[in-house]
């Protein structure tokens, strides 16, 4: 199993649960990213964490070309 393929099994379950609970998905994503962050600063610095959501940021929408390609 892939390191996505067991933080998506997480996740899928992390959802699954909040929604029987009432917590909308968008509330999940909310706090799975503060707790990404949390991960990143025990061992990142501040500005390759900023590196790293700014490229996730330029990259959001699937059908464009990635960013680092694009003219």
């Amino acid at each position: 199993m892939s390191t996505y393929q067991l933080v998506a099994r997480h996740v899928e379950a992390a959802l699954a649960e909040a929604s029987k609970q009432g917590i909308a998905d968008d509330v999940v994503a909310r706090c799975l990213l503060s707790e990404a962050i949390r991960i990143f600063r025990s061992g990142r610095p501040i500005e390759d964490i900023a590196a790293e959501l700014t490229a996730a940021i330029d990259n959001l929408d699937e059908d464009a070309p990635l960013s680092f390609i694009r003219p």
